[in-house]
Order: structure tokens, then C-alpha cells, then sequence
């Protein structure tokens, strides 16, 4: 098979002989294209849209050293399973900690050969020196982030390690980047090519909207009644179903309830041992289960195309969050439905998960050793603090987000600063964080009690045109015509639209990311979401795109 060929029937041939599909989905062609030119591709597929085939393909044809980083095992074993039964794929491999040493062995034989070759791995894979230096001299032809969202520093999936793939990326010699994820909103698109140091990017976006999906939404005044509810809708809404929960308890509470008879269940959580998990896994896999009762843990990478409903049993951290585990529903393209159990107090319980400190004395620690040994890698950083090295890749990306390290060419200090002075800075980098995750949650909460259509408030957060009321909604069910023509009416004439430019008095540039009939909502970088009604253009606090000149 060629690796040469770049015209779109040579990525036909390749999706048929190679992999046995005889068509493409849409979204997968214009995606291939782009990274199998060598251009740096972002990828926006929804759940179930077949991103794991655009980077298959697209590294079927470049050839070479095929470089994928995947989070979690479970869903490298997946995508090695998948491309070792394509009829005449290239060989792929994984290096994470439950590959032997034997097939270790026979993975870095093919590696060193150049390929080709799939490589999949951890983010955590590539903080070791020596992995990246031997990757390195094999030469990387296309550098693969599956699961891209968590790149942000405040995606609602971040990992310390996924920060450090645009030093990484310079490491192996800067090979073109396939960034992929189902759900990322405009800021956190951004923030992934930032932080790849992507150059040139074409930004694919497909396949957001899931019309297929039933939107609904219930409130709740006490968390008995709302339990009593989901309860009540996991043992008879057609199954098999995913039920999302807050913590491992109410993970292992809510599955005691809901089993019965005729519902086998489990609960997946991190604080089951790996045995555990993928029986469960396995499980839901061959469709000995029903339900599944999970924190965020489970989803990511377990395949099952037939799932019939989502429940939420409170409210998600954001709306990325809650679209990526409503999309693993209905995947088969048929009818499902999704429901978010809401309590206004249940907002506090994310704000609480979502804060998180630093000591100062162990910035202190790292700044000075950072000055003691500039230039230094982490684990040798990690040795001087007596810190986990996966702790001061946390701090260190702190540094970097607060401005004050570098690590190019190790971790340096940008310019002269004081123990107090990287306290402070780190201390108000955390701080905006915290302003914009509180924004995050403010738009959840602005998603559970709207009166307008759910389906175009989640598209609009995503940055996609929508219909004004999509019909397969609980808002839609209960609108009144006549108000609802006015409402379109007041948008149609609203002052800024989407995606127009504004200027806040005291939070500066800002994009518009939602409008309504008397109100905005507006993304602004240092402060998050805020919806801000028409009178603040009226008195003057907010400037629209005209006046900006």
C-alpha cells in the first residue's frame, strides 16, 4: 500500500483495502485530507462519529512513525483491537504499563525501524526522556491528541502530562499535529492549539448536533425526591442506559437501587481496582449489563452504539462535559433520550470539585531549585523538591500558565522573580481559573432553566447555527407559539450577534456566544461566560464590534 498518494481516491482505496469500510462518514473525508497533506488538523467529531478512522486512515498515507496519544488503556486496546482485525492495516502497537516486556521489545523493533507503525500511548508515556528521544530518532510522520479537551488547562478532563505535548511535539521534531475530541467549545479550541503550538490550523467541526437526542430537563427541590425520580426512570426507560453520578458513593448507592429483576447494573468508579473495571468493561461491552451507574470515569473509550438513555443525577462541571456523556447516547443514529436531574444546591457541589490550591511553600521549593539547576527536566526537579514528578508537572504548568517559566529547552525562569512574587503570580493564575470555571458553571446553570430551545443553547455554547426550537426537547414540547415568534423576533433585532466582537469596560475583548431575546452571553478570556443584558450596551459598560474601531 502506498503512503505516498494524496488525491481523495487514494484515501477511498485506503478506508477499503485497508480497513474494510467502504464508505466515509461525514466529517472523516476533509479531516483525513488535511492531516494526511501534513497540515495541522483540529477535529471537532461528535461521540460516535469515527474520529479513530481519520487518523488511521490519514497515517495509512503519510506512512512512517504514527504517534497517537489516548488517555485511558481501555480505549488503546480498543483502537489496537480494531486496527489489528482491519484487513491490510499497518502494525500497531502500545507502550503503557501493562505491555510486557516481550511485546515492549518487538513494539521499539518496528519503532526503530520507522515504521509504519500506529504507536499508542499515555501522555504520561512521553514525560520519560529516553521514550521521546527514541521516538525522536525513529522520526514521527503525524503526532496524534486523541481526546484533545484535555490539553485545556480547564477542560473538564485535564491532565497534567496532556499540558507538556507542545514541548513534546518540538522534542520529536515539531511532525505535523491530528488533534481530535467530540465536544470542545470555542474557548477551549483555542486553548488546544495554543498549547500544541499548532500553526496554520484547519479547524474541522462536525457532526455536533445530535438530533437524534431527546433533550429534557427536571428539577428538583430535595435530593430525595430527585434520587426517588432517577431511580424510577433507570428500571423502566428502555434499556441499556448510562446513569451519571457525582461521587463513588452515590455511584454504589444509586445501583443498589436500581437493580431489580429485569435490570442487571453495576457502578464504575475510580475506587474499584482495575480487575473490577474491566469486568465492567467487558460487561457493558457484550451487553450482559443494562445499566451502568458512573462517575466521569466511564465513557471515555467504551464503545456501545445502542445506549437508549443518559441520566444525569446532577449537574456536570460544564456544558462540555455534559455533551460529551450525552453523546455516547443514541450512537446507532436511532431515537434516545437524555435527562439532567437538577437542584440549584447540587452547583455547589461542582464548585467545591472544581477549586484547587497551591502551597505556597512548595512554589517556593520549586522556584528555587528551578534557579539552583536552570534547565533542568522534571524528574530531576521532582528529585531536588522531593515532590511526585507527576506533582511538579502540575506546578510547573502553573509556572508556565502564570508566565514565569519556560521549558523549551528545560524548565527556566522567563525573567528574575522573587519566592513571593511566583506565589502571588500563581496564586492569580488560580484565580481566573476558578472566575472562569465558575463561568462554566453559570452556563450549566443557564442550559437547566432556560425557557429557550435546550438543543440551540448547546449549539450555540459550541459555536454551530441551529434551528430555533429543534422539536425534541422538553422546552419545545411546552412552548407557546406566540411568544415563541416574539422571542425570534427580539433576537432577530437584538443589538450583537453571534460570534460579533464586543469591549466591556472592565473586562476588555469579549466574543458573543449566545443571544436571546433580551440578553447576551459573552465569552471573555480572563473572566469566563457572562450573560449581560441589552441595557449594559444602553449605559455604555459594553461596546459592540462598530464602535471598537
Amino acid at each position: 500500500m502506498s503512503s505516498s498518494r494524496t488525491s481523495p481516491a487514494s484515501v477511498d482505496d485506503i478506508a477499503r483495502d485497508g480497513f474494510g469500510w467502504d464508505e466515509l462518514l461525514p466529517g472523516q473525508r476533509e479531516a483525513i485530507t488535511s492531516a494526511a497533506a501534513g497540515r495541522d488538523t483540529l477535529l471537532v467529531l461528535a461521540t460516535g462519529g469515527g474520529k479513530s478512522a481519520v487518523y488511521q486512515v490519514a497515517g495509512a498515507q503519510r506512512g512512517g512513525v504514527v504517534l497517537v496519544v489516548s488517555p485511558l488503556v481501555a480505549l488503546q486496546a480498543d483502537q489496537l483491537a480494531s486496527i489489528r482485525e482491519a484487513p491490510a492495516a499497518p502494525p500497531a502497537v502500545a507502550l503503557n504499563g501493562s505491555t510486557s516486556a516481550a511485546d515492549s521489545a518487538r513494539a521499539w523493533e518496528l519503532i526503530d525501524q520507522g515504521g509504519p507503525v500506529y504507536v499508542l500511548l499515555a501522555p504520561e508515556q512521553l514525560a520519560k526522556e529516553e521514550t521521546v528521544s527514541r521516538l525522536a530518532a525513529a522520526g514521527v510522520s503525524l503526532f496524534v491528541v486523541d481526546e484533545a479537551h484535555c490539553v485545556s488547562s480547564w477542560g473538564h478532563d485535564f491532565r497534567p502530562d496532556y499540558a507538556r505535548l507542545g514541548d513534546v511535539r518540538r522534542d520529536l521534531g515539531d511532525p505535523p499535529v491530528l488533534a481530535m475530541t467530540a465536544t470542545a467549545s470555542e474557548p477551549v479550541r483555542a486553548e488546544i492549539i495554543e498549547k500544541l503550538s499548532m500553526t496554520g490550523v484547519d479547524v474541522q467541526v462536525h457532526g455536533v448536533d445530535r438530533p437524534e437526542i431527546r433533550l429534557v430537563v427536571h428539577r428538583h427541590e430535595s435530593d430525595s425526591e430527585k434520587k426517588a425520580v432517577v431511580v424510577q426512570e433507570a428500571r423502566t426507560w428502555t434499556a441499556p442506559g448510562i446513569v451519571y453520578v457525582a461521587t463513588r458513593t452515590e455511584a454504589e448507592s444509586y445501583a443498589e437501587e436500581i437493580a431489580s429483576d429485569d435490570r442487571r447494573v453495576a457502578a464504575y468508579h475510580a475506587g474499584l481496582r482495575a480487575a473490577e473495571r474491566r469486568d465492567v468493561q467487558d460487561r457493558w461491552r457484550d451487553g450482559t449489563l443494562d445499566i451502568v451507574v458512573a462517575t466521569s470515569a466511564f465513557g471515555m473509550g467504551i464503545d456501545r452504539a445502542d445506549v437508549r438513555f443518559v441520566l444525569h443525577a446532577t449537574v456536570t462541571e460544564s456544558l462540555d462535559a455534559y455533551y460529551q456523556e450525552v453523546g455516547r447516547a443514541g450512537r446507532d443514529g436511532e431515537p434516545a433520550t437524555t435527562a439532567l436531574h437538577y437542584r440549584p444546591e447540587d452547583l455547589g457541589l461542582r464548585r467545591f470539585f472544581t477549586r484547587r490550591s497551591v502551597r505556597p511553600a512548595d512554589i517556593r521549593a520549586l522556584r528555587a531549585a528551578i534557579v539552583a539547576k536552570p534547565g533542568a527536566h522534571l524528574r530531576a526537579l521532582a528529585d531536588a523538591v522531593g515532590k511526585p514528578t507527576r506533582t511538579v508537572t502540575r506546578l510547573v504548568n502553573d509556572l508556565v500558565d502564570a508566565g514565569l517559566v519556560d521549558t523549551t529547552d528545560g524548565v527556566r525562569l522567563v525573567r528574575p522573580v522573587t519566592a513571593a512574587q511566583a506565589a502571588k503570580a500563581v496564586r492569580e493564575t488560580l484565580e481566573s481559573r476558578e472566575r472562569i470555571a465558575d463561568s462554566r458553571l453559570a452556563m450549566m446553570r443557564a442550559y437547566a432553566e432556560t425557557m429557550q430551545c435546550r438543543r440551540r443553547v448547546l449549539l450555540e455554547y459550541f459555536g454551530v447555527d441551529g434551528p430555533a426550537w429543534c422539536d425534541n426537547c422538553d422546552r419545545c414540547e411546552q412552548r407557546d407559539a406566540s411568544a415563541a415568534a416574539h422571542d425570534e423576533a427580539a433576537i432577530a433585532d437584538a443589538p450583537v450577534a453571534m460570534d460579533q466582537s464586543v469591549r466591556h469596560r472592565d473586562w476588555g475583548v469579549g466574543t458573543v456566544t449566545g443571544v436571546e431575546a433580551d440578553r447576551a452571553t459573552i465569552y471573555f478570556e480572563s473572566e469566563g461566560y457572562k450573560v449581560l443584558s441589552f441595557s449594559a450596551i444602553d449605559s455604555g459598560a459594553l461596546l459592540v464590534e462598530d464602535a471598537l474601531v
